[in-house]
Parts: structure tokens; sequence; C-alpha cells
């Protein structure tokens, strides 16, 4: 057998090590030998292996000789068949455990395997049972969770055939199973084009939860792989984005199936995600079956149920469920909204979404939420139309499509910012969700429209507004407006024939007041940012946005993003987070990185920020090399020199990281207009 050691890792030296350490080493080897169990034959050849490279590396002649040989190439330690057990033993010993279970494990297979009941059977399977434990140890400190995962079983595999080590059997079988979570994320956080392992992740996840008796744990779950409640919801809430809507509703309702509640109100909100992002209102429908049914205490569906209703067109359906809600502070702010009702139910349906429904989905973007959208598409509007054949709603969809246009929930926003004393007591909704999930909102981007609508001339056009949604209440109108669609099309284009006019004359007129995101983004860029300071001011780093010229890039928009608008995309990244985590502002995080990523910064920040604590943050990039593009989605391998550290408020250094060259995978994703950091991962 060919060991791949050589004496110098064997006996646990430096290759630089003189003969006096040498010495030194191999009487504390002697010494200390390990005590799980191994026979005495097998110490016995241990103890001499270490003494032959002892001889050679304490002899000048023989070690120079050997030295020589390995610069040639020379490399493995060659064992005779008696000394091949001591030889893995030593291997394991010197922390290369993977190749130490490889070997151990083949030489049990037959024909080679040794004879049942011998000591040298009994030592390999040993050495098998540790060299497997320590690997898949190894494996996980590199978060290969997986790897380390199907290790475990291999060894678990092999006990089981041998028959032997029932404790060490035990061992490796609770690794396993305090291993899964780890193992699900590990599957499920792969590349889609991975399928296979993440069709597997999904199969542990599924058994996961049917085991502990659903979502909610009702069968002693804390001693299913070592999570009690709250760890497995801090779990779950990581597993969630990297399943799409279509994914989480499956599993949801086979779980609601088998009597979890909770999973029903997920599977509820992840058809509304995927009805309303891929314009299905079908499945709104189907939604509305599982929202009836939830039987959880203090749970009111009667708001989101009317949301339904709403997005189906049946406006008087929607109101009459918020009326017959059992918040009281919720009929009131419905009572005292400043507009139609109309506009409340539409501004309370806007936020639901976007705050409850639309989050925590691989293949949903957290966008602004548009019911215009929404009711112009054709699925929506044959569905409407269906419906409308089985009995009259409460609103025609152009009528619905004009009034949403007019945005109250910027009027609300505005109002608010105004006169805060006039804001309704209650805040808009969140649900369920909503400590968990957070959008930050940016006071620049609606400055514009508070400009706009301080506007006289657009106080005049909002007041035409009104006057038209109080004609179109009218019976006989909506019966006109609802038989003859043309003027419905005709309607609509002059509300925003409108709208359109009197921005640009509000452009031409004041262009100070319009700032809006790509305006405010350069002028971000444009200020003067040559050198940032690092720990306490001693090394200037020129801003790389200066020396590429690249000023006028953030937010991304070319179709076609060339390497150097990719790199600097990263860099702007990089920037952005370390002025945050360093107690900084950085306005142009936000443009760079989607909204989970950005608040994943914000809330590392309150954290550090609670402890007393910052962060100072050096990463350059060495290397980026493009590995996957396409209309979407741009993948690139990115090689960054990276150095880090936890500063106290008085100034002491916690603690430092300094990795020359840390390999990092970024994952870039296109919306409609933009690019934006989607995600990484690290150690890639």
């Amino acid at each position: 057998m060919e060991l791949p050691i050589d004496h110098f890792r064997l006996l646990g030296v430096s290759p630089s090590a003189n003969a006096e350490e040498v010495l030194r080493a191999f009487q504390l080897r002697l010494d200390r030998p390990p005590k799980q169990g191994f026979t005495y034959e097998v110490l016995a050849q241990r103890s001499e292996l270490l003494r032959l490279s002892a001889d050679l590396l304490s002899n000048p002649a023989e070690r120079q000789s050997y030295e020589l040989a390995l610069i040639e190439g020379s490399s493995g330690l060659e064992l005779s068949s008696n000394r091949e057990v001591a030889g893995l033993l030593l291997l394991w010993e010197s922390n290369a455990s993977l190749q130490a279970f490889k070997l151990a494990k083949k030489a049990l297979q037959p024909p080679q395997a040794p004879a049942l009941g011998s000591g040298r059977e009994s030592d390999l399977t040993l050495i098998a049972a540790l060299s497997c434990r320590d690997a898949s140890i190894e494996e996980q400190n590199h978060r290969r969770y997986a790897s380390g995962a199907d290790l475990l079983q291999e060894g678990i595999q092999l006990l089981q055939r041998m028959g032997k080590l029932v404790e060490e059997r035990k061992t490796l079988e609770s690794d396993l199973e305090t291993l899964l979570p780890y193992r699900i994320l590990d599957l499920l956080s792969r590349e889609r084009e991975d399928e296979q392992s993440h069709q597997e992740g999904l199969m542990l996840l599924e058994d996961f939860v049917n085991k502990r008796g659903g979502l909610e744990g009702k069968r002693n779950s804390e001693k299913i792989a070592g999570l009690n409640q709250n760890d497995f919801e801090l779990f779950f809430l990581q597993i969630r984005k990297f399943l799409t809507a279509k994914e989480q509703s499956k599993i949801y309702l086979n779980w609601y199936r088998r009597g979890s509640e909770d999973a029903g109100f997920l599977a509820a909100f992840a058809l509304i995600a995927s009805g309303f992002s891929y314009r299905k209102p079908e499945l709104l429908q189907e939604a509305r079956k599982y929202l009836r049914n939830i039987n959880i205490n203090g749970f009111d569906p009667m708001p989101l149920i009317g949301c339904l209703d709403l997005l189906l067109g049946d406006v008087k359906q929607a109101e009459a469920r918020f009326r017959s809600s059992s918040d009281e502070k919720l009929k009131d702010w419905l009572d005292n909204y400043p507009g139609e009702t109309l506009g409340a139910l539409c501004d309370y349906c806007r936020h639901w979404l976007k705050k409850d429904v639309l989050v925590g989905f691989s293949d949903v973007e957290i966008q602004p939420v548009n019911l215009d959208d929404w009711f112009a598409s054709p699925e929506v509007q044959n569905y409407v139309e269906q419906l409308e054949a089985k009995g009259a709603l409460g609103i025609a969809k152009a009528g619905f499509s004009f009034l949403s246009s007019l945005g109250p929930e910027q009027q609300i926003e505005n109002n608010s910012a105004k006169n805060p004393e006039e804001q309704a007591d209650l805040p808009m909704p969140g649900g369920a969700m909503d400590e968990i999930f957070k959008e930050k909102s940016f006071k620049s981007k609606f400055q514009s429209r508070e400009a706009f609508f301080r506007s006289d001339l657009v106080k005049k056009i909002i007041s035409k507004y009104y006057s038209t949604v109080e004609l179109f209440k009218k019976s006989d109108f909506k019966s006109f407006i609802l038989k003859r669609p043309i003027y419905t099309s005709s309607l609509a284009f002059i509300g925003l024939f409108i709208i359109g006019t009197s921005l640009g004359i509000l452009t031409q007129r004041k262009p100070s007041e319009n700032n809006d995101i790509n305006n405010i983004t350069k002028s971000e860029l444009a200020k003067p940012k040559d050198t940032k300071t690092k720990d306490n001011g001693s090394n200037e780093i020129v801003n790389s946005k200066e020396e590429l010229g690249l000023n006028k890039l953030i937010p991304l928009a070319s179709e076609q993003p060339s390497k150097q608008e990719i790199k600097f995309l990263i860099e702007s990244w990089l920037s952005g987070k370390a002025d945050i985590l360093n107690g900084s502002e950085n306005q142009l995080l936000s443009y760079v990185a989607r909204a989970s990523l950005f608040n994943r910064v914000v809330e590392q920040r309150k954290k550090d920020k609670l402890l007393g604590q910052k962060q100072i943050i050096d990463a350059n990039i060495n290397s980026i090399n493009i590995v996957q593009r396409s209309d979407k989605r741009i993948a690139a391998d990115v090689e960054l020199n990276y150095k880090d550290k936890m500063i106290s408020s008085s100034g002491e250094i916690l603690s430092e990281t300094v990795i020359p060259a840390l390999k990092v995978k970024y994952i870039i994703g296109r919306n409609k207009k933009n690019w934006l950091l989607v995600d990484y991962i690290s150690g890639n």
C-alpha cells in the first residue's frame, strides 16, 4: 500500500526541523498512543513506523537524499502488507481523515478483506469509524454539509455491514441527524441547474417536517435534529428564499393535509404570491378556501379575503369583508381614511401584498405593487369576465385601473409627511410575518412625488378624477361602461394622457424638483470621494469608482453589461457594505443589491451597534471570471483580498480576519430595468 504522506507529516514535524526536534517529536508520539481501543499489534507496528521516520530524518545523509527525492517529485510511502493498518492509523493521526477513511473502507472490501474476527479487521473498522467522523467534521467546517452527511452515511453502512462498534455507529447516526437542517440548507441553496440536489433537499425537508409533526412540532420535535421550535422557525425562514412559490405551495398543502394549521396559512400566501406574480387569478380563488378554513386563535381572515375579492374585481364584497372584521381599529381606519373607500381598500391591499405576501420566494422579486398591471393583464381580464358572466361584480375592470393609477398610497405618504397629526391611528397591515420581513423605505424616492402633489395644477386634475369616480358609482353609467369596453379604453387613455401632460409641464417648470432615482444616484456618485480612511486613518485607498470612470453606472441598466461594469457593481456592493458596517451611511447600496441583501447588512449593523461594536472591512477584487450569463442572470467567480476587524467602542480590536484569496460566487439578476446583486456564496 502507498500512503499519500511523507515522513515529515507522518512524524508530525516541520520540514525545517533539526535532528533534535525530530527526536523530541518522536518521543512524544511514542508516549501518547491513541487510546480508542486498538490492538497491541497495531500499536507496536505504529511505533516501528515512527522509529523508521525518526531515524531517516535525524540522519543527515539519508535525510538529504530523501529531500532530494521529494523535490524531484517523489510522493507517498510504500508500506508492506503487515504495516498497512499501522500506516492508516498514522495517516488518520496526521489529520488526513478523508484519505484514511477511503483507504480503510477499501481494505475492508472483498477480496482483500481480512479474516472475520481477526485483530486486523477490528483495527481497520475502528480506523474507518474514527476517520469517517473526523472527515465529516472537516467538510462541515468548510460548509459542505451535504458532503459531510454523505460521509457519515457511508460510515454507518460500513459499520452495519461489519456488525461491529455499535456505540461508534450510534455516534455517527446522532451526528447525521444533527446535521440534517444544515444538509437541507446546503442542498437547496445550490444553483437551480443542480436539479438533483434541489429535489433531494426538498425530499429531506418534507420528511423532516413530517417527523416533527408539522411546522408546529407536535411530536416531541426537540429530539429530531436537536432543534427546538424557535430554532426550527429560524432555520425555516432561511430555506424559504431558496424555494419558488409553486414549490412552497405544494409542500405546505401536503403538511396542511397532515394536520398543520400553520402550513395552511403559508399555503394560502404562497398561492396568492404565485397567482399575483404570474397573473393566475384562479390561484387566488384556491387560496381563499384555505384562508376560510384556518382556525388559528386570534387570526381574522376577513381583511385578507377582502383583498382577494378586490383583486378579483368585486369591490362591494371586498368592503363587506372589511366591515365584518373583528378588528375595530381596522374599521375605524377605514372610516377615517382621507379619501374614497376604494382608495383605502387599494392601499391596504397593495401594502399587504408587498409586506406579507410577496416575500420569501426565490422566483418573486419584491417590487412596488402595481394594481394597474394586474388588471391590465389579459389573463386577469378574462377571468374577471368569467366571474361577471356568473354574477355582477361591484366594479368594472377599466374603472378599477383608472382609480389605481391615481396612486392613493402615494397620496397618503405625502399627506403623512406634510401633516403627521392627520394620520390614521391604524398602521398599514403587516400580518403574521410583519416582524420578520421589513422593507426599508427611502424618503428620497418620494421627494419628487411630494412636490408633484403640492402643485395646484395636479390638485385640479385629482379633483376631476374624483368627480369621475362619483359618476362611475352611478349604476347606469357603470352598466354602460361594463357593456362597452371601447369606452373604457378611451376613458383610461384620456386619464393617462392628462397625467403625462401634467408631468411634462412640471418637469419643464421645476427641474430642481424632479429628483428621480437616477439623478439622485448620479449626484451621489459625482460627490468627491477620492479616498477613504481605514483603521486609524493611516492608510488611504484611491476610490475605484473614480479610477474606472464609471460614475454613471448605478443603477446598472445595460442589457449586456461588460465584465468591467459587473466588476464595478460588485465593488460598489463591497464599498457600500463596508460603509454601513463601519457606522457610516451609503445611499447607493439599495440600488446595487436586492432588498433582502440590503436589509441583511442593516440588521447586522443594528446588532453590532447594540453591542457597542463596529466592523472595519477592506475587500479588494484580485480577479473576476464570468462563469454564466443569460438575459436575466449572471454568475461571477471572484477572488478577493479580504481583511476585517471588529472594534469595540473603546477602540479595542476584538477580532481580526485576513484572507488573501477569498473565493466568492456572486449572482446578479435583472429586474425590469436594472441589474442587482441577488445573492453570493463564499468559499466556491
